[in-house]
């Protein structure tokens, strides 16, 4: 993130913290990555003991809402397509923890072909 994401870039908007998750919209980054503040927040739930000012373990980006799925495209459906149009795309890889994982610009223009 720190070093790939980039003013202007799109990304899926997914939610990993649902009975059914998936991809649900699209954002803009409008700020490019900085450190996460809250890593060094003792009184925040996202404190990093092992974080250190000068040198970061944890970064951020800003985005902006661009538009919601017209229904989200769920991981079960994403992994329909894990053997084909889809192969490779990290979010799929076995053992993978969501965060931030990059799409290619193929799997994307195939992921918002599943929209319906």
């Amino acid at each position: 993130m720190r070093d790939d994401m980039r003013v202007g870039d799109l990304a899926f908007f997914y939610h990993s913290n649902t009975e059914e998750p998936g991809i649900a919209g699209v954002v803009k980054v409008v700020k490019r990555g900085y450190p996460d503040h809250t890593a060094f927040d003792k009184g925040d739930k996202h404190y990093d003991a092992d974080s250190d000012p000068d040198n970061p373990r944890w970064y951020m980006v800003d985005v902006r809402f661009e538009r919601k799925l017209r229904t989200p495209i769920t991981l079960a459906t994403l992994r329909e397509h894990s053997n084909g149009a889809l192969k490779g795309l990290a979010l799929l890889k076995r053992g993978n923890r969501l965060s931030i994982t990059p799409v290619s610009a193929a799997h994307w223009k195939f992921i918002l072909s599943l929209e319906q």
